[in-house]
């Protein structure tokens, strides 16, 4: 369900890293978890942002919660059609439903982000308590 070749925080974020730059999302757990998305809020490109500080939020039915970084860097595009299909987010948050893509300041930062595995481990272990 959690492609292979991402990194995942435990905060439910995505990254898909390629060469310097990486493509930012949520994860599917996390739309499941928020229901149905109605509002996004993103950085403007040019936005520096820090690893697991908040860039902005996603607002649903049920709640808003904050966005995390996966990762440091400027921000070089946002997917402005979220603006508009916000429900995109419940419908492929791992293709079209991505956030931000980023410019990487520290690709070292990846070493602390989850494998696909460890992130399904994860899930597992935080359903159990």
């Amino acid at each position: 369900m959690y492609p292979k070749e991402y990194r995942y925080t435990t905060k439910h974020e995505w990254i898909h890293v390629e060469g310097d730059t990486g493509l930012v999302g949520i994860t599917f757990h996390a739309q499941e978890q928020l229901g149905d998305v109605v509002f996004v809020e993103l950085p403007k490109a040019g936005a520096k942002v820090q690893a697991m500080q908040s860039f902005g939020t996603v607002e649903s039915v049920k709640a808003v919660s904050d966005l995390y970084a996966p990762m440091s860097g400027e921000v070089t595009a946002v997917n402005d059609a979220l603006l508009e299909t916000p429900e995109t987010l419940n419908q492929d948050p791992h293709k079209q439903g991505w956030l931000v893509r980023l410019k990487l300041s520290d690709k070292r930062e990846i070493e602390k982000l989850l494998s696909a595995e460890q992130y399904e481990e994860f899930l597992a272990s935080e359903s159990e308590s």
